[in-house]
């Protein structure tokens, strides 16, 4: 037994080592979580620098254009080869395109036999002249806009290749093809615009929200050396430079621009801008439509039944602020006669009436401020004053009762550490941001600190940053 007890193991333990490193990250460890749960659990003010600026709203829409367009339809069967240059002004009896019966006049324009048919440097500047104008406003979004520009530039160069061949018409004449090409003149003057779509003759009692964006749009291409029955549509033409763009759009902007009467409209095409004359509808469904009437430009848009517009409008200057700032606080009313100030201090107060222990009446001064006036009366602040006190004159016996109350519109300037309220004046406001008006005696000013989201705060908070 003795020999047991004296063999038993006892384990031994080791003496816990602290050394300086491991006592200085345990205080660093319990910091990081103190201030981890302390920003948590705080409350998180942010502060925003006013600074002065312009609403840009969104004033960009996208037309329909509406213009005088009259279809002229085949009178002759046959192969058409176009002379006329589109969206270039033809008088009445000027050639337009020419009907081929047998189809070989095509031919003869490819193999070249009736002579030299290289471009000129006047020719090759129009090309190079539409193909930078189409690079320079080409959008992947509108990649449609490609086959426009393909057809055009087919166009262009079909028509002067043409022109070689009208300026030696003998040559024709002599191959035998004369006999079998009908030459066709326009019956009236205008822009002519070699293709058809069914909006020519829409009016602005007829649109519907559906012709604005529509899904099913379809532009009828007319394309030289196509065959053409006796009326078909060969080409069309725009007869007057008044035109129109219609938009869609919500009550107050229709109201807005109607006020208006002409509103200025940069063409998103290239940039240039017309004055256009205001005019409006309401359909049936309770859809709106404003009407823009211009005196110029149709011959540069006359290829084009959908241009996207953006509305000049007057932009309100002054200082910027965010709407989460604005906040809605009630102060009382008092005549500005009851305001005076307050003995060596030279603060703005009133002379509230007051008794003494025994009952005797007397007045106490009460600093308060200011944050609005109108014509005889101020708004002053309610943390101090009561429904019912009654105010009285330095010198005299008249009294006031403070009853009447009204709210004023602001923000919270923190510039001296507290949250202050100032009284705002918005000229604008859209859906995230607002204009109001600087240099007010009670108001902003300028790089002025206030508080991001007025609802975090409560009226003389101090803010810690």
């Amino acid at each position: 037994m003795a020999n047991q007890t004296s063999n038993k193991i006892t384990k031994y333990r080791k003496p816990l080592n602290l050394n300086i490193g491991m006592i200085i990250f345990a205080v660093i460890f319990i910091y990081i979580v103190i201030c981890i749960f302390m920003y948590m659990t705080s409350k998180h003010i942010i502060a925003y620098e006013v600074k002065a600026g312009s609403l840009s709203t969104n004033n960009i829409y996208k037309a329909v254009a509406l213009r005088d367009e009259t279809v002229i339809t085949a009178e002759d069967a046959g192969y058409i080869n176009y002379f006329a240059r589109e969206g270039g002004k033809v008088a009445a009896g000027d050639l337009v395109y020419a009907v081929d019966e047998s189809g070989k006049l095509a031919d003869y324009i490819q193999s070249g036999s009736s002579g030299e048919n290289s471009l000129s440097q006047t020719d090759l500047s129009e090309l190079k002249t539409e193909i930078v104008g189409f690079a320079s406003t080409f959008e992947p979004k509108n990649f449609s806009s490609t086959y426009d520009f393909k057809y055009n530039m087919q166009g262009t160069v079909l028509k002067l290749a043409n022109y070689n061949i009208l300026e030696s018409i003998d040559a024709i004449d002599a191959s035998g093809l004369a006999g079998l090409v009908k030459q066709c003149i326009s019956p009236i003057s205008g822009i002519v615009v070699y293709s058809t779509d069914g909006y020519e003759t829409l009016t602005l009692e007829q649109m519907t929200k559906e012709l604005i964006a529509p899904k099913d749009y379809e532009k009828n291409q007319l394309i030289g050396n196509d065959l053409v029955a006796v009326g078909d549509p060969v080409y069309k033409l725009s007869t007057n430079e008044d035109w129109s763009l219609v938009i869609e759009v919500d009550k107050d902007r229709e109201m807005e621009l109607l006020e208006a009467e002409y509103v200025k409209v940069r063409f998103l095409k290239n940039q240039e801008t017309s004055w256009g004359k205001v005019d409006s509808y309401t359909n049936e469904a309770g859809d709106i439509f404003v009407k823009l009437t211009f005196t110029n430009s149709m011959i540069t848009f006359c290829t084009d039944r959908f241009v996207d517009i953006e509305l000049i409008l007057a932009d309100e200057q002054g200082l910027k602020i965010p709407n989460s700032s604005v906040v809605e606080k009630e102060f009382f009313i008092v005549p500005k006669r009851f305001i005076t100030k307050g003995g060596n201090s030279n603060v703005d107060g009133v002379l509230r009436e007051a008794y003494t222990e025994d009952g005797t009446a007397t007045t106490e001064f009460i600093e308060t401020t200011i944050y609005n006036e109108e014509d005889d009366e101020y708004y002053v602040d309610d943390a101090t004053l009561r429904i019912g006190d009654y105010l009285v004159l330095p010198e005299g016996m008249e009294k006031y009762a403070i009853s009447k109350r009204g709210s004023l519109i602001g923000v919270y300037n923190i510039n001296k550490g507290y949250a202050d309220f100032k009284q705002i004046n918005i000229l604008y406001s859209n859906d995230e941001y607002s204009i109001v008006q600087s240099n007010t005696a009670y108001g902003l000013n300028v790089y002025d600190y206030i508080v991001l989201d007025a609802g975090s705060v409560s009226e003389d908070e101090l803010i810690y940053e």
